[in-house]
């Protein structure tokens, strides 16, 4: 008697043509995703409709509403809710057959030992923050488990495959799936600090100055001085029974942002905003028990013993403001707060009553060069700091830092999640040798264009030189060249005192300035010249407006190091540009459409983009 035949579904039909015996270990297999955010999401409908037998899901946080642009498993009526259980509850749909188990928890929690990592036969990293994938991979390199790691910033994406033994995957058996020393892991290549943060990261438990500047310049400011969550589309929640309770708070908490916002130019409007910020929300904080089993807990403000400890030291706040070069105490963060809630309140009161002219939109926006906007941000992300035990920041510091927030992009999500679930196959067939480190890289074009204003009877290349490039931009070392040749360079000075007409240099014909400087070189600058006669009283050149030149983002991406959902690090060097004789290179002057390429560690065999692999197993093998 034959053994009875088990009958496939029609998904599981389509799976088996496509992937042939891998399928049944993708079936078999047990893996865990570690972050549930915005490569988490897309990872895991992957993993998911790929039909990997059982998904475990780990992330601590909550969801916001600025994930809800581009992490699809939410939905406004999740906001607040667990990431995990929201991903689990989403995901299911798609798959029914996939076993998806969820943690609301931290992954550094000592509930996820190395045994319980031991258990599973492959790791997905998703993670937003360096501390974190780093002990992810420091886990895994132990309990001897295959970890893909990976990560985005802006349009540019990285996927890495990490390897020890191997032994945990046993169905690797042939001679080739030895894969012992086969690759190196996360912190085999330093990683510096990051020095920027993606702004979907407002983390309800900061444990970094960064993570208070976010929630300060992305919620708390744009609450206030922006578009208010509660006057965003609502949606019918009347037949959501299991979600009433939450449902209930966050109207509850719309409502009280509502009043506030009303009570705007009033004389406690500064006392609501601080208790419901520093004091409410803290106290509520403290009440999830749970979130604080292995961390200190944070510590509720009180707004009338700070209100005492200002008027004793009797600074204003303008005053401490320009102390911009050292951290405030929590007494001066308070002042300089309460001081800029009533400038920009006065300042958007005025924008309503232009908006009510036709003249305005009454909306405020951040702008890291605004006084007004900076000082409310630093002062507010520094007494949330205090409040969670970090240590606070000064104005010059958080200028930096809030002004170097990269949003996260939902494609290169979703790209980047594709390339997980392609190198996984690889490992999970003993392909060792085929996984590669991936790299997602957008090119851009690499000039900068301006205009620049001469007197044709008194205007010199000297003034250009000095009065302009380097007094007013910032250049050390560079060359000016026209379509004739090299007009100035640091061994070329002898065309400084010669007027612009003696050179050839007339209008609507072009200057390129090709930035030499070695460690962070400018973009190249294309320069169209206008001619106009100028007062004997002011200089003889001018930009028309006040202009800031980018770097250059020059290297090779495997020196790229994506450290996280929007965070990203180039370690490159710049090669100082060489003139041959009277000819000139100017390599970028072209300018160039953006687009994405997909770049990989080690070139690939010319068979190595599509394989038909006709083993006998019936699969279609797509190899990247």
């Amino acid at each position: 008697m034959q053994p009875p035949v088990m009958k496939l579904t029609q998904r599981e039909r389509y799976h088996r043509q496509s992937l042939g015996v891998l399928y049944g270990r993708i079936k078999q297999s047990r893996v865990l995703m570690v972050g549930a955010g915005g490569i988490g999401c897309e990872l895991l409908k992957n993993l998911v409709l790929t039909g990997f037998g059982e998904v475990h899901i780990v992330d601590l946080d909550t969801i916001d509403l600025s994930n809800l642009n581009r992490q699809f498993l939410f939905r406004h009526e999740h906001i607040k809710k667990s990431k995990a259980l929201v991903a689990k509850e989403s995901a299911g749909r798609f798959n029914p057959q996939v076993k998806l188990e969820a943690h609301h928890a931290n992954i550094k929690d000592p509930q996820f030992n190395i045994d319980w990592f031991a258990g599973f036969n492959l790791v997905f990293n998703a993670l937003d923050n360096l501390e974190a994938r780093r002990h992810v991979n420091k886990m895994c390199l132990a309990a001897d488990v295959p970890l893909i790691e990976s990560g985005t910033t802006g349009f540019n994406g990285q996927v890495q495959v990490i390897v020890k033994v191997c032994s945990q995957v046993l169905w690797l058996r042939s001679p080739r799936s030895r894969l012992q020393g086969k690759s190196e892991c996360y912190d085999c290549n330093t990683k510096e600090t990051p020095k920027s943060f993606p702004v979907c990261t407002i983390r309800s438990t900061p444990s970094q100055p960064i993570h208070c500047i976010v929630w300060a310049k992305s919620y708390l400011f744009t609450e206030i001085f922006g578009t208010s969550e509660d006057e965003m589309p609502e949606f019918d929640h009347t037949q959501d029974s299991e979600n009433a309770a939450e449902i209930a708070n966050l109207r509850k908490e719309a409502q009280a942002l509502k009043q506030i916002r009303q009570s705007m130019g009033s004389d406690d409007f500064a006392r609501k905003i601080f208790e419901k910020v520093f004091a409410d929300d803290i106290n509520r904080l403290r009440s999830m028990q749970d979130m604080w089993k292995h961390r200190q807990p944070p510590t509720a403000l009180d707004f009338d013993t700070l209100f005492k400890s200002s008027i004793i030291g009797g600074e204003m706040g303008e005053s401490v403001a320009k102390r911009d070069q050292v951290p405030w105490s929590l007494a001066e963060n308070f002042t300089v707060f309460c001081d800029s809630l009533r400038r920009l309140s006065r300042r958007l009161k005025q924008a309503q009553t232009n908006e009510a002219n036709g003249d305005s939109t009454a909306v405020l926006s951040f702008d890291k060069d605004d006084e007004d906007t900076l000082d409310f941000v630093a002062a507010s992300a520094n007494i949330r700091s205090i409040v969670f035990g970090i240590p606070p920041r000064s104005k010059f510091d958080i200028k930096q830092m809030a002004g170097n927030i990269i949003p996260a992009i939902a494609t290169t999500n979703a790209m980047t999640a594709g390339l997980c679930v392609m190198q996984a196959f690889k490992v999970m067939r003993g392909d060792l040798h085929k996984a590669k480190n991936v790299f997602l890289e957008r090119s851009v074009c690499g000039v900068m264009s301006s205009r620049l204003v001469i007197d044709p009877s008194r205007a010199t290349l000297n003034h250009l030189v000095q009065d302009v490039l380097q007094s007013k931009l910032g250049y050390r070392e560079f060359s000016i060249n026209n379509e004739v040749g090299t007009l100035y360079d640091p061994d070329l000075e002898d065309n400084l005192e010669k007027k612009f007409s003696e050179l050839g240099v007339k209008a609507d014909s072009f200057l390129t300035i090709i930035d030499d400087d070695e460690e962070n070189p400018h973009v190249n600058l294309s320069l169209s010249i206008s001619e106009k006669s100028l007062p004997e009283d002011t200089e003889p050149i001018s930009l028309p407006a006040d202009i800031e030149v980018p770097r250059k983002q020059t290297g090779e991406p495997d020196h790229v190091q994506p450290n996280g959902n929007g965070i990203l690090h180039a370690l490159t060097a710049s090669s100082k540009r060489k003139r041959a004789g009277s000819s000139l290179e100017e390599p970028g002057i072209e300018g160039r459409q953006p687009m994405k390429r997909g770049k990989v560690q080690d070139a690939p065999e010319p068979d190595d983009v599509v394989l038909v692999d006709g083993s006998g197993n019936g699969a279609i093998v797509i190899d990247d």
